[in-house]
């Protein structure tokens, strides 16, 4: 299993980071498209697309790298998403 810092790559992550974006009010959707990246946002919406194809790692450090880019209300989430979002953001910077 592939770990950077605290940041493990298994499914129960990418569901926490889907959990996390939904509360945010965030969509994420997978589909098959010419990606330049792992995943896109939609113009000025909030719908995150990520490849489909991807792998459980890729998809991972697709949402993980598209954090810094959303306008996410931290009032919306609750302490463990917060908190994991601060390891999150935390573990970025480490890369």
């Amino acid at each position: 299993m592939s770990q950077i810092s605290n940041l493990t790559f298994t499914a129960h992550t990418l569901e926490k980071l889907e959990n996390l974006l939904k509360t945010a009010r965030f969509k994420v959707r997978y589909e098959k498209g010419n990606f330049k990246t792992g995943a896109c946002l939609l113009q000025n919406s909030r719908v995150v697309v990520v490849n489909k194809f991807s792998n459980l790692e890729s998809k991972i450090l697709s949402l993980v790298e598209m954090l810094p880019e959303l306008e996410i209300d931290l009032k919306l989430l609750d302490e463990k998403q917060v908190a994991f979002l601060h390891q999150i953001t935390q573990t970025k910077l480490q890369l």
